[in-house]
Formats: structure tokens, C-alpha cells, sequence
């Protein structure tokens, strides 16, 4: 039926009556900018389920994806630009700075139903008491990657990352609150809160493994490790699972130190132009079918009630993706720190870069 009307148009139009054309073929009701770290939607490939299509089909609404790489990246762009992005997905510390910062919005939380199936452990975090202004999406914890016919033995610690036996083959975090969290943890410092002095001594330890590192490096990571053109670097411990699925001679190990216990999370920042849109797309990816899918392909732990039970087993059975407890008592949450500090941090990072 709808073939036959479009073909009638399509003579229409040819008569000049073009703006008949408009009402040929689908259409959307409206569009949401969502901005996202790369890679963290299910897009179809390797038989998961495109989660964006499923979202635009089920509330005919166009989804504009763009992606970043860091938390700061995020926030430069959120802070001094006029971008207009609906959704965001900013980790833990970094939602309690734009909170801060007045730079995303309450969510109505009536219009996120879903809200109740979040888990006990990620409810009310130190970063947003309440839930008030963002809804969790997935966590894991950072860890270390090391490929076996490159390095000897069978490193546990974050102290591979400053082997002189392994110079010009290691990685580290190109972004400053990782990286100072290891060089932290190394010098016996807390990388959830801390002072300038405190900076100025992990960067003296950053500055200790400049010469040893062969690039500082993000979503690179994978391309190195896969591809067995680096000995080790640090990463997101679900990343690490996945980059083991692509080279057998990678090991990947959570620190015997801790690490970090982070949560990704989905905000809408006050410059948001679609908010009901926006509390839609929360509540969609909040549902356990919805967040497994995405879990499936990020190979992250999602903190959704019953989501666990239906992603893949061998995801879900990794203490990679899914540490156990005893280890997550070790970790540690980023929090925000005083502006000072944190522009301090940036700045020293920076030197130690170049």
C-alpha cells in the first residue's frame, strides 16, 4: 500500500508538486545529539543487537552519535562550546564536577522508571547522592595487560609499568586522572583525595617512567597490544578482556595494589534540547535486556538488576569483567577535587607529556 501511495507522489512531484515528496517514505518525530565514549553501544556487529536502531525503531526518534575518549575531553567540550547534546555519559568524578559546575540538569526521575532496577551498590555513590542527576550505565575497574613472550614472569603489580627491562615497549594512560592514580598508588598516596604536593609526587614518579614508555596512549591501546607492538600497558580491565579474545599471548591482571572501581553514567546537560527524548533514551538503556546487549559488546560489568543473567557466560564469568568482591574492596571511586588541584594536575601532566 504504502509502495503504490509513494509511487503517486513520485508522479506528483514530477508535475511540480514536489512538497507531496515529503510525506513519502519515514520519517522521525524528533532527534536527540548523544555524546559518547567510542565503541559503547552495541552496534550490530558479531551477531549483538544494533541498540540504537532498536531505539530509533521502538520511539521513532534519530539518535545523532558522537564519540570522545576522555572524561576531560567531555568536559572542555560540555564547558566551553555551544554544543547541544542531549545525553552524555560522564564517569563518577566527572559527574559531580559538572554537577558542580551547573552544567547538567535534575533528571525527572518519574520518566525513568527504570531507575528502581538499578543495583543497591551503585545507588546513591558519593558523587551524586540520590541519583539525582545521573543514572549508571556500566563499571568495571582498571587493570594491566602484558603480553607473554614479551615480558618474563607473571606480573601482578603496577610497578610492570616502570620495568627498565621492558623500555620503549610499554604504554601508559594518556589521560591525567588514571595516570596520576597509578603514579598515587605507587607512592603510597590516596588517588581519591589528594593536594598539590601529592601531584607534585606521583609526577615526579610519572616523570621517573617518561623514558621507559613508547607512547602515552587510549583507544591505541588496542591497536598495540593486539597487534603485539607493545609489552604492557594499563586499560579498563572489560577492554583487556576483549583485546585477550583478539591475541592469545595477551595476560590480563587485576594489580594486587587495587584499582580503580569506576562508573560510567547518563547525565543531560543543561543545554539539552530534547530533555523528554533524553529521559527516554536513560530509560531505555536501563532496561536488563537493553544494558546486557550493550554489556555483551563492551565487555563491561552493568550494574542493572538481572543483567548479568543474560549476557554471554564467558563475559560474565570473567573476574576481569566482573571482579569479586574481595578484590572491589581494594578499589577505589573517584571523586572531585577542588578546581585548583585538578587544573593543577592537568597542567603538571601536560610537562610531563612533552
Amino acid at each position: 500500500m504504502k509502495r503504490i501511495f509513494c509511487a503517486i507522489l513520485a508522479l506528483l512531484m514530477l508535475s511540480g508538486l514536489a512538497a507531496l515528496f515529503a510525506s513519502c517514505g519515514s520519517s522521525y518525530d524528533g532527534e536527540i545529539n548523544v555524546y559518547n565514549w567510542g565503541e559503547y553501544f552495541a552496534d550490530g556487529s558479531d551477531g549483538t543487537v544494533d541498540i540504537i536502531a532498536k531505539f530509533e525503531d521502538e520511539f521513532n526518534i534519530k539518535v545523532n552519535l558522537t564519540t570522545y575518549e576522555t572524561n576531560e575531553e567531555l568536559y572542555n567540550l560540555i564547558k566551553s562550546s555551544n554544543s547541544k547534546y542531549d545525553v552524555i555519559f560522564p564517569s563518577d568524578y566527572m559527574v559531580e564536577k559538572l554537577k558542580n559546575e551547573d552544567l547538567i540538569q535534575k533528571l525527572d526521575l518519574s520518566k525513568i522508571p527504570n531507575q528502581k532496577l538499578i543495583m543497591d551498590r551503585f545507588k546513591n555513590m558519593d558523587y551524586d547522592k540520590g541519583n539525582n542527576y545521573s543514572i549508571p550505565y556500566s563499571w568495571n575497574v582498571t587493570g594491566l595487560v602484558y603480553n607473554k613472550t614479551m615480558v618474563k614472569g607473571k606480573p601482578d603489580s603496577w610497578a610492570t609499568l616502570w620495568d627498565k627491562n621492558l623500555s620503549g615497549s610499554l604504554l601508559m594512560f594518556n589521560n591525567s586522572r588514571d595516570a596520576y592514580a597509578i603514579a598515587m598508588q605507587m607512592c603510597g598516596i590516596s588517588p581519591e583525595n589528594f593536594t598539590k604536593a601529592d601531584v607534585d609526587k606521583a609526577t615526579e614518579k610519572l616523570k621517573e617512567q617518561k623514558p621507559l614508555l613508547k607512547k602515552y596512549a587510549m583507544d591505541q591501546t588496542f591497536t598495540e597490544m593486539e597487534n603485539s607492538q607493545s609489552a604492557a600497558a594499563p586499560y579498563y580491565a572489560g577492554d583487556i578482556y576483549t583485546m585477550m579474545t583478539n591475541n592469545e599471548d595477551l595476560v590480563g591482571v587485576l594489580p594486587k595494589e587495587g584499582s580503580n572501581l569506576f562508573v560510567d553514567n547518563m547525565c543531560i546537560p543543561k543545554s539539552a534540547s530534547n530533555v523528554d527524548a533524553a529521559h527516554k533514551f536513560i530509560n531505555f538503556m536501563t532496561t536488563a535486556e537493553n544494558s546486557a546487549a550493550n554489556m555483551d559488546y563492551i565487555t563491561y560489568a552493568s550494574p542493572v538488576e538481572g543483567a548479568k543473567d543474560l549476557i554471554d557466560e564467558d563475559i560474565a564469568g570473567s573476574t576481569l569483567v566482573y571482579p569479586t568482591d574481595d578484590y572491589l574492596d581494594k578499589c577505589y571511586t573517584f571523586r572531585n577535587v577542588d578546581e585548583d588541584v585538578y587544573s593543577y594536575m592537568q597542567e603538571q601532566f601536560v610537562k610531563v607529556m612533552s
